[in-house]
């Protein structure tokens, strides 16, 4: 049970990590004052998550792995390639709508294939899922 409980916050530590990453590198080039608002308010959920991972870990003595460079790299490099051409809110709001699906996929596997983690990792990992579905709802206003 304790393996399950380190990858299911390992993963979604990664994951939060990427969300705000990029959220940070696309906010300055969103004109719009208004997505610009929804954005921030997905970054702070974001943070709020990341904030109850680094409880639970610190109270259960995990340390947590961080995103690699290669990953942070590849990540600001794909952003910046798929906004070089087109910051458009639509084109903005599809790249994060991607991110924000494989994070639904990604928690959903981890719940389905973990069914003994602890309850408090469970309601991390659905309310991760949850902010990301909420996410993609707002973002489809912007496509």
């Amino acid at each position: 049970m304790e393996d399950e409980n380190v990858e299911i916050l390992n993963k979604i530590h990664k994951g939060i990590v990427m969300g705000m990453e990029s959220i940070s590198v696309i906010e300055p080039k969103v004109g719009d004052r208004n997505f610009r608002d929804d954005l921030n308010y997905q970054y702070n959920e974001y943070g709020k998550i990341l904030d109850k991972i680094n409880s639970t870990a610190e109270t259960s003595n995990i340390q947590l792995e961080d995103t690699t460079t290669g990953e942070k790299v590849m990540g600001w490099a794909t952003l910046q390639m798929n906004t070089i051409m087109d910051k458009s809110n639509s084109q903005i709001s599809e790249i994060l709508i991607r991110g924000n699906t494989m994070g639904i996929i990604e928690g959903r596997k981890l719940l389905n294939q973990n069914p003994d983690a602890t309850q408090e990792v469970k309601n991390i990992l659905n309310e991760f899922v949850k902010i990301q579905e909420n996410n993609i709802e707002k973002l489809k206003t912007y496509l």
